[in-house]
């Protein structure tokens, strides 16, 4: 190969109609962030938002490889989790709006997406904070003689908050059915992992609980995909938890409220040249699994669903002044 040829794409081992409904998922998803990010700056959504642009590729990936009634437990990142789950586009604008037609009845807003029915068991605004909660479930579930994982997503900075080490520790312990996906995306909130982390090898550090450890291509959804599925039939098995550490990155910064001064720009523009959307599409085209017209559709449809969403939280209702101490409780002096 001389130096300007460039290697061919990777083949794709997956059924042809689930690698289109992943790259449907990562296309929905990143459609999806682009026009909160536009509503943000018109201040239809207010509060703290983070993205999922970039790391699109293990939300989908991963919760492609769970069965529809395992629990998932994420992190204030999860809209994109949230999506794959199939909760509904229009329910979780109106929760990032605050109205009542949103699935946390626009009480949790972008951090705190919840559904019972999907088995979402919500993002998760403290760092870390999923990883008990996640343990506690797959505990339940074993107690109760099932079948069912639990995923609990975080991201490399909860690597070094004690709920991870109590929580590896109790999953391990107990060989509890759960799998820590950790979304590795260099910079936790602002911070370089080398320079807040002494072990920068994350699977080193789970493997130090006596857990099964992986890692993959956070880029690639057809890797993360087959980590994943790995974990959750090995969790299903009984075999004990499992960590699985997904080497990712995000195109925008931490949240809208970040400058973003501490990385290179060169380096993000390094990252979008193996971007999961480009990484998926391209592949498929090569083997004529796909067209630029099917791609192009796609697309359209997308920002159909998302146009959808945000005239359906346009339209939705706030919740009643005389409604709003429902569920908040106080406890009287004695």
């Amino acid at each position: 190969m001389t130096s300007h040829e460039t290697a061919a794409p990777k083949p794709v081992p997956i059924e042809t109609g689930l690698a289109l409904a992943m790259l449907r998922d990562m296309v929905r998803i990143r459609r999806f962030e682009e026009r909160c990010a536009d509503l943000y700056g018109q201040q239809k959504i207010r509060g703290f938002l983070h993205l999922y642009i970039g790391e699109e590729a293990v939300g989908v990936g991963a919760v492609h490889a769970l069965a529809t009634d395992d629990s998932i437990v994420a992190t204030y990142r999860e809209h994109g989790h949230a999506l794959a789950r199939g909760i509904a586009a229009g329910a979780i604008m109106a929760e990032m709006y605050g109205k009542l037609e949103g699935c946390s009845r626009g009480r949790g807003g972008s951090m705190h997406l919840f559904d019972a029915k999907a088995r979402l068991y919500g993002g998760n605004a403290i760092v870390g904070g999923g990883l008990p909660l996640a343990t506690g479930l797959a505990l339940a579930e074993k107690m109760q003689g099932g079948r069912r994982a639990t995923a609990v997503f975080f991201g490399e900075g909860a690597v070094a908050e004690g709920a991870f080490h109590e929580s590896m520790n109790l999953a391990a312990l107990w060989k509890l059915p759960v799998v820590f996906f950790c979304e590795n995306n260099l910079y936790a909130m602002g911070t370089a992992l080398a320079r807040s982390e002494s072990q920068t090898d994350l699977c080193a550090k789970a493997a130090s609980y006596d857990v099964t450890t992986a890692r993959a291509d956070g880029m690639d959804v057809v890797a993360c995909y087959e980590a994943a599925r790995d974990a959750v039939n090995r969790v299903r098995d009984g075999a004990g938890p499992v960590f699985v550490e997904f080497q990712t990155y995000r195109y925008r910064a931490h949240s809208m409220f970040d400058p973003d001064l501490y990385r290179d720009k060169a380096e993000i523009e390094a990252w979008k040249k193996n971007g999961p959307i480009h990484n998926l599409t391209n592949r498929l085209k090569s083997e004529g699994k796909l067209t630029e017209q099917t791609f192009l559709a796609i697309d359209a449809e997308a920002q159909r669903e998302v146009d959808l969403a945000v005239a359906f939280a346009e339209e939705g209702t706030w919740e009643s002044v005389d409604d709003l101490a429902r569920d908040v409780h106080t406890q009287a002096a004695p």
